[in-house]
């Protein structure tokens, strides 16, 4: 049995907004929280340091990826993950579920598992659920996900099913393999874009008793009003008094939907990518410091922002250190999304913590531009191509 344990502390009276606290083995974390995603073991650009001075006290790491390199015999060799990469904070690890669907190509599944052609050197490897939960247990994370079956949002209700089935079925064999204490193992509910397929996910997996109850299966390119009422609908099914955490969730806005909706837990590649690629969040939306309006621009691009980022240079600088490509503008860039999701979970639990989280919503929604339907949706397929990518 695991010693983590989840407190719910108050739920909004107005939405389904929770303020919780959720004790791990490294820590004490207060819900609803963002875990930038550390894939390789490493937030990219940032030090471990400059992660938690950010805010950070739990983060997200990738077991497929560590798994091929350096490979879990040297993590575990080197005293675990937090050793490994000197993160005294919490991890939550994947199982490698999510490139059941995004290396879909590289791939064969059935019941016994997934078999995968690595997208290094083609090289062949079997996962199976209990070689999930021993790699997760080898690498020492404080939270473990089950093996999961992650379908395409447009896959028939048939091949859903199946899908969520299989799921269900190596779920159980995950829960009979786990053995590390001080780990918890979190269940992962499928069901695709069909609330009653949702509803016998989320109830199977509440019998099971898990610690934990993760969303997968969503934000993979289903229009936004329907990620949120398949979670508005499923989180209906799942305990009150267990975590739940929507995997893959990033943007500003699906995390303030997310919330009122019942989440407690978040986690994304996005804020981290896009900044490589000069997209910064402000309070009005997300911007593109790339573009020509910026290079001559003598504020910062978010004169509300405290993160040195913007307390130290002008959105012209960043213009022009992406103009040049210099190295030192994705480090700053990531400065400023992960510092202004910090900031914005802050505020959320302040506000579910003083009964006004419904305005604080409303008004952020209301001011936050978010980014055009079609272009999100494109983009979302593009990193889908993509074949080293992380939830």
């Amino acid at each position: 049995m695991s010693p983590n344990t989840f407190r719910l502390l108050k739920t909004d009276a107005d939405t389904k907004a929770r303020l919780g606290e959720l004790k791990i083995s490294h820590g004490t974390v207060s819900t609803p929280v963002f875990m930038p995603v550390a894939t390789h073991g490493t937030i990219k650009t940032l030090t471990p340091e400059e992660v938690k001075g950010i805010g950070f006290n739990i983060i997200l790491a990738n077991t497929y990826h560590l798994y091929l390199r350096p490979g879990i015999p040297i993590v575990e060799k080197m005293g675990g993950l937090h050793r490994f990469m000197n993160w005294d904070g919490g991890i939550l690890t994947d199982s490698g579920g999510y490139q059941i669907f995004s290396l879909a190509t590289l791939r064969r599944i059935n019941d016994e598992g997934v078999t995968f052609r690595s997208h290094i050197d083609g090289s062949e490897h079997l996962i199976t659920p209990e070689l999930a939960v021993r790699f997760q247990e080898s690498l020492g994370s404080d939270i473990a996900m089950v093996l999961d079956e992650c379908p395409a949002p447009d896959d028939s209700p048939e091949k859903v099913k199946a899908a969520m089935n299989r799921t269900h079925l190596w779920a159980e064999q995950c829960l009979k393999a786990h053995r590390r204490p001080g780990q918890s193992l979190y269940a992962i509910v499928q069901g695709g874009v069909f609330p009653e397929l949702r509803r016998q996910s989320a109830e199977y997996l509440a019998s099971l008793d898990f610690p934990g109850y993760a969303l997968g299966g969503l934000s993979l390119g289903e229009p936004k009003k329907v990620m949120n009422e398949i979670v508005e609908a499923t989180t209906a099914w799942l305990p009150e008094n267990k975590p739940r955490y929507l995997m893959g969730v990033g943007s500003p806005e699906d995390i303030v939907e997310g919330v009122a909706r019942g989440i407690d837990l978040f986690d994304s590649a996005l804020p981290t990518r896009v900044a490589r690629n000069g997209a910064l969040f402000t309070g009005q939306g997300r911007v593109d410091v790339r573009n020509a309006v910026y290079r001559q621009m003598e504020s910062p691009v978010d004169p509300e922002c405290d993160c040195y980022t913007c307390r130290t240079f002008s959105a012209a600088y960043l213009h022009h250190l992406f103009s040049n490509e210099e190295l030192l503008v994705y480090r700053l860039t990531t400065i400023h999304n992960l510092t202004f999701l910090a900031r914005l979970m802050q505020k959320i639990r302040a506000a579910i913590g003083d009964g006004t989280f419904k305005s604080f919503k409303d008004d952020f929604l209301a001011r936050y531009k978010t980014t055009n339907e079609p272009v999100r949706l494109e983009q979302k397929r593009k990193g889908h191509r993509v074949i080293d990518i992380s939830r």
